[in-house]
């Protein structure tokens, strides 16, 4: 085993790790996202890139475009918030 599929399987646990005590429900897709890119990279460390091509894919692409509609259909993330205290004092 490679120090580079050591480094990414620390990735992984960092990863896992984080998207479970996310309070924000957008950080927590974007570290999802981050999570699948990396599991994406170890399976090609592994030789087997079909398994690669479908983790990108799904997880990273498809699965995360789904989480960020079902946040924009409930409301949870809003184009039109300001998201700076700038913006808000200028409002």
């Amino acid at each position: 085993m490679t120090a580079f599929q050591i480094i990414l399987m620390g990735l992984l646990i960092v990863c896992a790790v984080s998207v479970s005590f996310s309070k924000n429900l957008l950080n927590a897709i974007l570290i999802y996202m981050s999570f699948s890119l990396v599991m994406s990279m170890l399976w090609i460390c592994l030789e087997s890139p079909d398994l690669a091509i479908t983790e990108a894919a799904v997880g990273a692409g498809i699965t995360s475009v789904l989480f960020f509609v079902t946040l924009k259909k409930i409301h949870a993330i809003d184009a039109s918030e300001p998201d700076t205290k700038e913006e808000k004092e200028n409002e």
